[in-house]
């Protein structure tokens, strides 16, 4: 399928998106399904073969039905209704906003969004998510095989502070942290301590901590919250825009200088004033833009 045409109208319609998914998430309290929903459409990414990723395939019966995506047909059907009010957005788009959005609702890191992914109809074979019942050899051959790197593996599983597993859909019964509504450094704390508190730790989850290159993040955001939060917006992007290349974006008609933020005194002052403003103004909306 062809891409998005990324213009001004396209941008009105992901922030108009924006505020929705925000009202949508918070009233609904589907922030963890939302993200988990966001990941998995991402997480199928093959670096080598250039297949997968978050192209709103997760959306086809097809891809849904896998075991390792087993209700997340919630989560789609929740965004059916701002994909028919926003129709110019990409599901592969939407999917990701709504999993920006459900880190920042939950009080977590802003992250970066940049619009213009492609939809697309093909559906990866089953198999290429992480499975909870495996350890690190297991983690980095997923996340390996999506160009990610070991840091970006600790840091994702933070979002695991989110949400809570259900035995009907993974196997496992029971949330990660106490407040599995909040988006903090709580995962890792957890992570640390020798009893588990009633709260779960899968294979994957127990991985961190016992591999000697995991650890060290693992006590870092433990300790440093701020670490986490800027280690986790920096993985999550990239995540989000495997396989992606953003596209130029295209403004249609020239961004409007108003005449006061030009005035000075002397008529030569004027000239000027308008000269650097202009290209000043001109340079940080235009760069990167056709």
């Amino acid at each position: 399928m062809a891409g998005p045409v990324v213009d001004a109208d396209y941008l009105k319609e992901i922030e108009k998106a924006r505020r929705d998914l925000r009202a949508l998430i918070s009233s609904n309290k589907c922030a963890p399904i939302m993200l988990r929903l966001a990941w998995h459409d991402a997480g199928t990414y093959d670096v080598k073969t250039k297949t997968g990723g978050p192209n709103g395939s997760i959306r086809l019966m097809a891809e849904y039905s896998h075991g390792s995506n087993s209700g997340l047909k919630i989560a789609i059907d929740l965004l059916e209704p701002a994909k028919q009010k926003h129709p110019k957005i990409t599901y592969a788009d939407l999917y990701q906003l709504a999993g920006v959005v459900a880190i920042e609702v939950t009080g977590g890191p802003t992250i970066d969004f940049v619009p213009g992914r492609k939809d697309s109809s093909s559906c990866p074979k089953e198999g290429r998510l992480p499975d909870a019942n495996k350890g690190a050899l297991h983690l980095r051959e997923v996340f390996y095989r999506m160009g990610l790197s070991d840091k970006d593996i600790v840091a994702l599983s933070g979002g695991h502070t989110l949400g809570r597993a259900h035995k009907d859909r993974s196997g496992f019964e029971g949330a990660w942290t106490r407040d599995p509504l909040k988006f903090d450094n709580s995962y890792f704390k957890q992570l640390l301590k020798e009893e588990a508190d009633g709260l779960l730790k899968l294979p994957t989850d127990k991985a961190l901590v016992q591999d000697p290159q995991f650890r060290p993040y693992v006590e870092l955001y433990a300790k440093d919250e701020d670490a986490f939060f800027s280690d986790y917006a920096e993985s999550h992007k990239k995540l989000s825009e495997l396989g992606f290349t953003p596209p130029r974006i295209c403004l249609t008609s020239k961004p409007e200088v108003k005449p006061s933020a030009l005035f000075v005194q002397a008529a030569v002052g004027v000239a000027a004033a308008a000269a650097v403003l202009t290209l000043s103004y001109y340079y940080d909306v235009h760069k990167n833009m056709c």
